[in-house]
């Protein structure tokens, strides 16, 4: 019977000369290929009903392949002994290999469990604030440990060579002078890293919000491991870094929800009446179906010399929809006035006279009454901000509306009485 011993010796006997040794390695490709193979059909099977699990399947397919037949390769190489040319070198490129082997399946695990939890909050669905703060989080920490991995991998590939670990341990002497140049060189590095860990967890921004940054109007496109990539409303992309969001301030549109209000400013004439532009208003908005029914507004906002303001609010689930009905209301109402009431468009009033005429505007009032004695004025003062003061008539005041305007509920007096 053969001896353990034995069975070594004549499984070594190939590997003393390089023709034997690349036919067994051969044979260990060949058995790693078999082993993925039927490895993959068994836990394919197994995680069919698991649609989350067969992304894992398919995204560390590729990089299980290559690790087994670096291990085989590998297991050839170290078993071969050492009086074999060359393999010292094939030795440490073996060592290399198996490092980039494992970080490369690591690196594609982080990113199936980052690719798993995306797909199983789609963003599809009418209400999608929080699938858009799993994708946030699932894709920034899955990139964030992929840079780690990747990192931790390069040094291990690199602490392999006894030449690199001398120059490691000299560093050491000086690891202050060391730490302080690594440092100042890293910090952009180091800082979109820390950068992306905050958004990932406070979450200021998450894919596909709606922003507004320094003037441009964007929806988040891609959240990377350096820098934030937005889609401006035109299809150009603004590339902003990570550490920017941390250390600016900026508009975010869908921060706790996707609804919005919107505004409409137009100008009509003084003597435009207001109630048919609220019906129209209503109206419009009923046959919209960008509208989500929570706010309908119109108010006069402000007035100038030529002709009042008006503002409109209405409200819909998103930006989008807001800015297609924002246009809806306001060619629905310019339509409108110019229809039913072109009079009352703004108009530029100016009067014309030539030298021979002479336009008598109304003497101020006079504000001595039959009660008040001699040589005493009201105390209302006679300036161009009373609105009775202001109106130059040419046939003069109208005692009759002075008297309406001072009796009037609203009526604005002095001396902090009503208003």
């Amino acid at each position: 019977m053969i001896s353990f011993d034995e069975f070594l010796r004549i499984a070594e006997a190939p590997l003393r000369t390089w023709p034997g040794a690349l036919g067994v390695a051969a044979l260990g490709v060949v058995f790693a290929l078999g082993v993925h193979r039927v490895g993959a059909r068994i836990l394919t099977r197994i995680a069919r009903p698991y649609p989350l699990m067969s992304v894992v399947l398919r995204y560390i397919n590729k990089p299980a392949l290559v690790l087994l037949i670096i291990l085989a390769l590998a297991f050839v190489i170290f078993e071969a002994p050492d009086t074999l040319p060359l393999i010292g070198v094939l030795r440490d490129l073996a060592t290399v290999a198996l490092i980039g082997a494992l970080t490369f399946l690591a690196v594609r695990s982080a990113g199936a469990v980052g690719e798993a939890i995306v797909q199983a909050h789609p963003l599809d669905t009418e209400n999608n604030l929080h699938a858009r703060r799993m994708h946030t989080q699932a894709r920034v920490l899955a990139r964030s440990v992929m840079v780690v991995i990747v990192i931790i991998g390069i040094g291990g590939a690199l602490m392999s060579f006894p030449s690199v670990r001398q120059i490691g341990a000299s560093l050491l002497a000086s690891a202050g002078v060391a730490g302080l140049v690594a440092g100042i060189a890293a910090r952009p590095v180091l800082g979109n890293l820390i950068s992306g860990l905050q958004i990932a967890l406070s979450q200021p921004i998450r894919l596909d919000d709606v922003v507004v940054i320094q003037g441009e109007w964007g929806r988040v496109e891609e959240i990377t491991g350096t820098y934030v990539s937005i889609r401006i409303w035109d299809q150009r992309r603004l590339i902003v870094p990570l550490q920017w969001f941390i250390e600016n301030p900026f508009t975010n549109w869908t921060r706790n929800s996707s609804q919005i209000i919107g505004t409409v400013f137009f100008y009509v004439d003084y003597r435009m009446p207001l109630a048919p532009l609220r019906e129209e208003l209503e109206r419009i908005l009923e046959h919209a179906p960008e509208w989500d029914g929570r706010v309908q507004v119109l108010q006069v906002t402000d007035a100038t010399e030529r002709s009042m303001q008006l503002r409109v609010l209405v409200s819909s689930f998103d930006s989008g929809l807001n800015w297609d009905l924002r246009c809806r209301v306001r060619e629905g109402l310019i339509g409108f006035v110019q229809a039913a009431y072109p009079q009352f468009l703004p108009r530029t009033r100016a009067d014309l006279s030539n030298d021979r005429e002479h336009v008598e505007f109304a003497p101020p009032l006079d504000r001595t009454g039959p009660s008040m004695p001699s040589g005493k004025v009201a105390s209302t003062a006679n300036t161009a901000a009373d609105p009775v003061a202001s109106r130059g008539e040419r046939s003069g005041p109208d005692p009759a509306a002075h008297s309406a305007a001072s009796t009037a509920p609203g009526a604005s007096t002095r001396n902090g009485q009503r208003r």
